[in-house]
């Protein structure tokens, strides 16, 4: 597999797993939708708000996931002891060795992956 097919299917996994969950958590929170009927006291008080204000929360929650990305992974590019390793039992190879900028790359990854993503 090449550098950049694996850092995708990383990416891929980031943005499902993390992005997109978190988003679709929020979003149903502001529904009331949430599994098991968590986070009633959130949804009571996310529903006094306008859609406009709404829109609002959700946009300042997806840039709280961003930050929260960035910085998970620039854990790994400024503390090279830690690494993210893919192997497949042929190769191995350090993420952070094979990006510019592994703390950078969810933005590309949101744009090509997401499901939920914010306009």
């Amino acid at each position: 597999m090449k550098n950049d097919e694996i850092l995708d299917k990383f990416g891929f996994l980031v943005v499902n797993n993390v992005y997109d969950e978190a988003l679709k958590n929020f979003k149903a929170l502001i529904d009331g939708t949430t599994k098991w009927g968590t986070g009633k006291e959130y949804t009571y008080l996310l529903n006094k708000l306008s859609s406009e204000d709404k829109a609002i929360f959700l946009k300042l929650h997806e840039n709280t996931i961003n930050t929260a990305i960035f910085s998970f992974l620039k854990i790994f590019e400024e503390n090279t002891q830690f690494k993210i390793v893919y192997d497949d039992n042929e190769i191995q190879v350090d993420l952070n060795k094979i990006s510019e900028m592994l703390k950078s790359e969810h933005i590309e990854w949101i744009k090509k992956y997401s499901e939920e993503l914010v306009q």
